[in-house]
């Protein structure tokens, strides 16, 4: 049966930024995970084909928006290759905005004194941190990946994977072309060799499989099913912390394990010892170093959640209708 609804029904926390206008709604409830979570048929303007995408009203009804490394990175997406912030590094507040000329121009010693400034006017301790960092919207191109999110999402269905997984991981691995991490990683899904290997794909000199879109979600849905979702069980378990599965904190530490491996994670849980799960759980992981889990690790969900609040407002901006 289909409803016409304001897309408000979909994403409960939109009721700021929504508009009027109405979309023709068509719930499947073959792919849902969860009452609060859908797989949609989503047909953007200018596109003759409608393709899925997983719509997740969660953050909004638990405020991951409202999350200070969360706002900084959603305006860091929206923000040119010309310009860029200076932020605390610990928190990610923003104080500055400059021009990276300007910025490449000054000498260390300017650099130092300019960052000494900014700690002297927002009362900031000697020891405090400032990172510069460029603007990344030529990077996050979310429009372009909307077909790969397509295709993705029945292969890791199939393979009884949350496609949340699917969509989460390509919006911030190669949003606007397939990437070779400096480490080995490549393709849409960002597959070592490695593991695309253990799950079937071909790798040699004249072929690579893990730029294949179908391919390589499924080398990543098989990823996350055996090694990434049960090794943050297992972690869980031996802290004696209670989960759900499709809570957005257990689906962060998921990605953690793909991004930086069940090694380091365990590593940063154990020096946090913490004693429930949670949003805290997630804000402390974000301000804790642990071998090889630093300052990249700490960034990656915070990338993701930006990432996935970004592409649900381009598909409130961008979408004739919905199925």
């Amino acid at each position: 049966m289909k409803l016409v609804i304001t897309l408000f029904t979909i994403f409960l926390s939109f009721s700021e930024i929504v508009h009027s206008q109405n979309f023709v709604i068509a719930k499947n409830d073959s792919i849902n995970k969860n009452d609060r979570t859908n797989v949609y048929k989503i047909l953007y303007r200018g596109d003759s084909t409608y393709r899925k995408a997983y719509v997740d009203s969660i953050m909004y009804a638990d405020f991951w928006d409202t999350i200070p490394q969360t706002i900084f990175w959603t305006k860091l997406m929206r923000l040119s290759a010309d310009s860029g912030f200076m932020s605390v590094a610990k928190t990610r507040q923003i104080i500055d905005t400059i021009s990276v000329i300007y910025y490449s121009s000054l000498n260390d010693t300017r650099k130092t004194n300019y960052r000494d400034s900014l700690k002297k006017a927002f009362g900031l301790s000697d020891s405090t941190r400032i990172f510069f960092t460029t603007g990344k919207k030529y990077f996050y191109s979310f429009r372009t990946v909307i077909p790969s999110i397509d295709e993705s999402i029945p292969v890791f269905i199939e393979n009884n994977v949350d496609p949340w997984f699917a969509q989460s991981i390509l919006l911030i691995e190669s949003p606007n072309k397939l990437q070779k991490s400096k480490a080995g990683a490549y393709g849409p899904f960002q597959l070592m060799k490695y593991n695309a290997r253990k799950y079937g794909l071909t790798i040699n000199r004249k072929t690579d499989e893990r730029k294949d879109i179908k391919r390589s979600a499924y080398a990543a849905s098989m990823f996350i099913n055996k090694i990434c979702i049960p090794t943050v069980r297992s972690i869980l378990d031996s802290l004696n912390i209670s989960y759900k599965e499709n809570d957005l904190w257990f689906r962060l530490l998921v990605m953690h394990v793909y991004h930086a491996g069940g090694g380091n994670v365990q590593n940063i849980l154990y020096t946090i010892r913490p004693k429930e799960g949670g949003l805290p759980l997630i804000y402390t992981v974000w301000q804790t170093e642990a071998g090889s889990f630093r300052n990249a690790s700490q960034n990656y969900s915070q990338v993701l959640i930006a990432a996935l609040l970004e592409f649900h407002n381009l598909i409130r901006t961008a979408a004739d209708r919905i199925q």
